[in-house]
């Protein structure tokens, strides 16, 4: 068998050479159940990636609150309940006073989101200026550094003597805490452009108005949700701080007046929802980010 085996090699072998072919490797037979278990094992690695992503989180989260409640947190750093209450009683205080809370929530988020949307938009139109203009618009993103490094109780009494004591300071201080983020962030991505993209553009003799349209804005939209994402939780900061000084209403007010009156759970019940407000607003701007960008590399990786 093993000579007839290696004669028909040989055989084979003169043949290819005589036909002036290369020789062809023998294939080796796979089995059929190899190929779908290779296919199947990244998904296996990839769901189990995302389970690990979302148990681990909520294990640790579970851990800290059950290390709360067995007051091991309270005796770690010297705390008493009335400095740091239970989450038990901050439970029960968010039960008690759920429909305040939730009206109250309503209202500072509406605070947040105008003053976000308004400040974001100016520091957008600043940007576009300091790239359209860079001798004359360059200067504006310096004051607006300037503005966001002024002190929000600062700001507080000034927008208060403009606007009233209404919903329109806190929107205003907002606004005012927001727009550098978005300026300084939008005018980076307008100006880290391709200048080759640049060069074909005007190749083509496109105005200025059609490079700012098709380059440097969709250049600039993910700079422009990286800056949306920062205000989502800068602005819940500015409105729940301007509430501190002039309002009737919102999570600031509550939050002063129960620390005030000693009343701790009423006052951490604001905190767990401001910070939850605060985390689906970023939720959010983030889906309309994967919406908006699904060209950008970033996007189609993930």
């Amino acid at each position: 068998m093993e000579g007839n085996t290696v004669g028909e090699a040989t055989l084979v072998s003169s043949r290819s050479q005589e036909d002036g072919s290369r020789p062809q490797p023998a294939m080796t037979a796979q089995p059929p159940s190899a190929a779908p278990v290779q296919n199947g094992r990244p998904r296996r690695r990839a769901r189990k990636a995302a389970i690990f992503r979302v148990i681990l989180p909520v294990l640790a989260g579970v851990l800290f609150l059950a290390l709360w409640e067995l007051e091991v947190i309270h005796k770690i750093f010297d705390l008493k309940k009335y400095q740091l209450p239970l989450p038990s009683a901050i439970a029960e205080a968010m039960g008690d006073n759920i429909s305040l809370l939730l009206s109250y929530t309503g209202y500072t988020l509406t605070e947040a989101v105008l003053g976000m949307l308004i400040g974001s938009a100016l520091g957008f139109v600043i940007a576009l200026a300091a790239t359209a203009w860079p001798r004359w618009g360059g200067g504006s993103l310096t004051l607006v550094a300037a503005l966001n490094a002024v002190p929000i109780v600062a700001l507080a009494p000034i927008m208060n003597l403009w606007f009233g004591d209404g919903l329109g300071s806190r929107i205003a201080i907002v606004a005012a805490t927001t727009m550098a983020a978005m300026a300084i962030n939008a005018y980076k991505g307008m100006a880290a452009i391709d200048p080759l993209a640049l060069d074909l553009m005007h190749s083509y003799a496109a105005p200025k108005s059609a490079v700012f349209r098709h380059l440097r804005i969709k250049n600039s939209l993910p700079y422009v949700f990286t800056a949306l994402k920062i205000n989502a939780t800068a602005s819940m900061i500015g409105a729940i701080v301007g509430e501190f000084f002039f309002s009737s209403r919102g999570l600031g007010y509550l939050l002063s007046n129960s620390i005030k009156v000693a009343k701790m759970p009423l006052g951490w019940s604001c905190i767990v929802l401001a910070a939850i407000a605060g985390v689906i607003f970023y939720l959010v701007v983030e889906r309309l980010e994967k919406v908006f960008i699904r060209w950008h590399p970033s996007r189609r990786a993930s």
